[in-house]
């Protein structure tokens, strides 16, 4: 690999990790807007049609990530990690552009939600490669007993993207009447992402790339060879990422968007708490990173998946509570113990992958489970409550998804060790 293994300046993660912004600043305001975007480009007599319509397209852009993996991964590994973050970022931008200026459904009628559809198509496959592959980058250049550390800069930063997707609309919603926010405020907070991913593009320029050198590359398309001698592999790292998706949208986006509807809390106040348990989340990443360098990646994600068992019944009541306070306890204790799998996530997928295809692999394990786990589960939590009658399904949906991961993370030392020597698993 054309890699340093001098210490990385600050700038240089900085630039890597910006475009984690933008990816997760935009899909988080969409959550969080998705009860006003329902009425404007899915408008319906019945509510519960017209949300699970906006939610639905969420998960339209997490369907795309896959066919991004391919995209971006063939890129990572054949071009350079450095042109697929460039391609990424920009494309993610002029999305962001595109629905800030996008007709409604009274303008132009089903053709606005067809448009916002394919939007979302393209800004899921733009996005693929942007978390994995800027990952990937920072991990390789790593100081050795700085990987799980330097890793986890890119969820940091991808937390503030959460915590901006979740200020921003709220700021602007406290600003404006609710008439103005209808009318055209909430066009605001995406045109400020084409903001942030042209700042991103700028600063990406001064990335050292460290793609695989030509005796390395592959003789075959990486994502063939990924499906064909990795496909085990890909399926363990789905496994490990599913409570830190299943968690994250359930808490941070399924739960706005109840509160507001079924709670009646007002959704400046349901944004806020969201806003402070992201920025807890935030602060904690680095500290997990420290953590995993000093005691190994196996022992902190048990940490946050027993954490994660624990409380998650205890946090789910709380939050069902008329109390915004104790709403926001009931968050706090589901975003402590979620933060561990963000976290690691970067540094354990690419630690896992083998040298040659790693932004094939990670890309396609990342982007497979958000594309299945993440973008889904606030319509599955939706439907679920509907369904069953009870409100704490979404709560058994999250047990669920951190007791099939389990296995993986008690392998994990031994998944790390056989990959990074670079035989198949």
């Amino acid at each position: 690999m054309t890699t340093t293994k001098a210490k990385l300046p600050p700038r240089s993660i900085f630039a890597a990790a910006s475009g984690n912004v933008l990816e997760w600043y935009d899909f988080t305001v969409y959550g969080f807007l998705a009860p006003t975007l329902a009425a404007l480009f899915f408008p319906s007599e019945d509510k519960f049609a017209s949300l699970l319509s906006a939610f639905a397209v969420l998960a339209v852009g997490y369907a795309a990530r896959p066919i991004g993996s391919v995209i971006f991964g063939h890129i990572g590994d054949r071009i350079g990690r450095k042109t697929a973050l460039m391609i990424s970022v920009l494309l993610m931008g002029a999305g962001s552009l595109a629905i800030a200026l996008l007709p409604t459904y009274e303008e132009i009628g089903v053709t606005a939600a067809v448009l916002l559809v394919l939007i979302r198509v393209v800004q899921g496959i733009s996005v693929a490669g942007e978390y994995t592959a800027s990952g990937v980058l920072l991990v390789e250049q790593a100081q050795p007993g700085r990987k799980a550390l330097t890793g986890a800069w890119v969820a940091f930063a991808m937390m503030w993207g959460c915590v901006l997707g979740s200020a921003v609309p709220a700021a602007v919603s406290s600003i404006l009447s609710p008439e103005d926010m209808q009318s055209w405020g909430w066009r605001l907070p995406f045109a400020l992402g084409a903001l942030v991913a042209l700042f991103s593009a700028v600063l990406r320029r001064s990335l050292t790339e460290s793609a695989p050198n030509d005796a390395q590359k592959s003789k075959a398309s990486p994502i063939m060879e990924s499906l064909r001698d990795h496909w085990r592999l890909l399926i363990q790292m789905v496994l490990l990422l599913i409570p830190s998706a299943v968690i994250y949208f359930v808490i941070f986006v399924y739960a706005v968007s109840y509160l507001t509807s079924q709670m009646h809390f007002t959704s400046a106040a349901a944004l806020d708490i969201t806003t402070v348990n992201l920025i807890v989340m935030a602060l904690l990443v680095p500290v997990c990173g420290l953590a995993a360098d000093r005691f190994g990646q196996r022992s902190v994600f048990l940490v946050g998946a027993v954490g994660t068992l624990l409380v998650a019944i205890p946090s789910w009541w709380l939050m069902h509570r008329p109390d915004i306070g104790i709403v926001f306890l009931g968050q706090f204790g589901l975003t402590i113990t979620s933060t561990v799998g963000w976290a690691l996530s970067v540094s354990a997928l690419t630690l896992m992958a083998p040298d040659h295809l790693r932004c094939s692999v990670v890309a396609l394990g990342y982007n497979t489970c958000m594309a299945i786990f993440g973008g889904t589960t606030p319509m599955i939590a939706t439907y679920l409550v509907n369904r069953t009658g009870d409100d704490f399904a979404p709560v058994y949906y999250v047990i669920a998804a951190v007791l099939v991961s389990l296995p993986v993370i008690w392998r994990l030392p031994k998944l790390i060790g056989e990959n990074r020597s670079g035989r198949a698993n």
